[in-house]
């Protein structure tokens, strides 16, 4: 079976912890020990998140003068190399020399013309006070938003329309080597007129990006792996319940978190519908039982009712 896992960024910070290498070092090996007993069975594709690692870039370069500011491209593939290293060194530990691993820097195409870019709603680096997020966007020419009682600045976040390293991914796959793509959702670029390619600012959703990976890849199954047991109805109200398995169908008319699980649930329905595969949200540490539906979410079309656990 070919499965493509998604790594949230807890597979490297969990919350609220400070974003030391040493951290992300010990974390990616919870990771690596996850994902190990679905590489030993089926062949593997691993994406991963990067707004801490992106916004702590951002926050770096701001000591720069605003012109010398690495783009938002460049810091994208810086993460995607930093996080592939840790996670295709601590993988390799784990499965021995005889699986070969590859970590590949993956240009995601987007459209120049997606809304995202003139309405930024992905927020990175830390949060400030409204003073100082105000004084921040006028010098760095940033767009800032609200984020709970302080303010962060938001880039936009285009819908990825293809994976421009796909043929090299299948190629690896095809010979039995884990890969490591489409970090933090990919590096974003635009195709111009005469079909070279541009690197654009924008941060592409990961979980979207991992869905339309699968797709192109044909695989059978999507992981998308965070700290949250599950999906669940009525999350945070009394009596929440977590969803077992559902159908896209079901899921689309309910409502979850949307800075968190919502681009999950839309990545997670977009993928079973467009190829009849199954889809599972859930825990890290619980990927191998997720695959098998044994915890976490499945989400499938022939899901006729919603159960959920006890």
């Amino acid at each position: 079976m070919r499965v493509v896992i998604a790594l949230g960024g807890n597979a490297l910070l969990r919350r609220g912890e400070p974003q030391t290498a040493d951290n992300q070092r010990r974390n990616v090996k919870v990771a690596a020990r996850a994902l190990a007993p679905v590489a030993a069975e089926h062949e593997l594709v691993v994406t991963h998140g990067n707004g801490p690692q992106v916004g702590l870039l951002a926050l770096q370069g701001a000591a720069y003068e605003p012109d010398h500011v690495y783009p938002l491209d460049i810091l994208d593939a810086e993460t995607e190399g930093m996080i592939g290293y840790l996670v295709e060194r601590e993988l390799g530990n784990v499965l021995g020399p005889d699986r070969p691993i590859a970590s590949l820097l993956t240009q995601v195409r987007v459209d120049p013309a997606d809304p995202a870019f003139t309405r930024p709603t992905k927020p990175i680096g830390p949060v400030y006070t409204e003073a100082v997020a105000r004084r921040l966007a006028d010098e760095r020419r940033w767009s800032i938003a609200a984020d709970g009682d302080g303010f962060r600045r938001v880039v936009a976040s285009p819908r990825p329309v293809s994976i421009v390293e796909l043929g090299v991914i299948r190629l690896l796959v095809e010979h039995g080597i884990v890969v490591i793509c489409a970090g933090g959702g990919g590096i974003p670029v635009v195709a111009k007129s005469d079909g070279s390619l541009v690197g654009v600012e924008a941060v592409i959703d990961k979980d979207h990006a991992s869905a339309l990976l699968a797709r192109e890849l044909g695989a059978d199954a999507l992981l998308m792996l965070t700290d949250v047991d599950a999906l669940y109805d009525a999350w945070g109200a009394p009596g929440a319940r977590a969803i077992a398995r559902a159908s896209p169908a079901t899921l689309r008319r309910m409502e979850f978190e949307a800075g968190s699980m919502t681009p999950k649930v839309v990545a997670a329905c977009d993928f079973v519908e467009a190829t009849g595969g199954s889809a599972g949200i859930g825990r890290l540490v619980d990927a191998a039982r997720i695959l098998a539906g044994d915890a976490g979410t499945t989400v499938t079309r022939d899901a006729v009712a919603t159960s959920f656990r006890d």
